[in-house]
């Protein structure tokens, strides 16, 4: 990878979204900043490898694609010179192949992250994520289940809402996960947006299949079950496209 140059620097300094960085901290970034030039239609990084690292487009343009039920690859951003938005965390259920390719050529940033957050925030790495999870929750994830939802069927919404729930207020039970809340047909008919009889009818066929138990008034989850349901209506949904 090619050393920074004053250039780069200067082009640091007028990115929009890092211009609130000090010069000294500019200065610091480019200094731990690997630079490297990405030719059109390259991958600069997907969801196996770009968590761990900040990319910051310093010239050219980008785009971030994924793949979408019918195993179709869609745009979902296109991103203009400045840091490169990080791929949302992984969602229980739905697999996205989320990518960033240059659309024209591009020269890229590439820094650790934790160096990143150390160098602009002035804070430990572990700190700052404890710090972004707790205040903004994981709405990320609210938007990529509302976004996926609107190519599902009620049985993969209702599906996808009780794999969310057995991750998130779920304990190990000997027969899967078990719910430490009341998975009320009212509060599960608003998540997935269905009427309260046609939850019941769902969950009833969801029972007889062994895709839940229901013992002392909480359910039981099979996640196993309930991913490998969704795994093959998406191998359906790809064949049929």
């Amino acid at each position: 990878m090619a050393a920074v140059r004053p250039l780069n620097i200067r082009k640091l300094r007028g990115l929009k979204n890092i211009s609130w960085l000090s010069p000294r901290r500019i200065d610091r970034l480019a200094e731990a900043m690997n630079v490297s030039t990405i030719e059109k239609r390259g991958i600069i990084f997907d969801d196996r490898h770009g968590a761990e690292s900040a990319y910051i487009l310093l010239s050219g343009v980008a785009r971030i694609s994924c793949r979408n039920r019918k195993g179709e690859r869609i745009l979902v951003i296109m991103v203009a010179p400045g840091m490169i938005p990080g791929i949302p965390p992984p969602v229980l259920g739905v697999t996205y192949h989320f990518r960033c390719e240059a659309v024209t050529e591009c020269q890229i940033g590439t820094v650790e992250l934790e160096t990143f957050i150390e160098i602009s925030l002035g804070i430990a790495s572990d700190d700052f994520k404890r710090m972004a999870a707790s205040y903004v929750g994981r709405w990320d994830l609210v938007q990529l289940r509302c976004s996926n939802f609107m190519n599902c069927s009620l049985e993969e919404r209702l599906a996808l809402t009780l794999l969310e729930l057995a991750e998130n207020f779920g304990v190990r039970d000997k027969q899967g996960i078990r719910l430490t809340v009341a998975a009320r047909h009212k509060d599960l008919a608003e998540l997935v947006g269905a009427s309260r009889p046609r939850i019941t009818e769902h969950l009833i066929r969801f029972e007889r299949k062994h895709w839940i138990l229901r013992e002392d008034r909480r359910l039981i989850i099979k996640p196993t079950r309930l991913e490998g349901f969704l795994e093959q209506t998406r191998s359906v949904a790809a064949l049929r496209a």
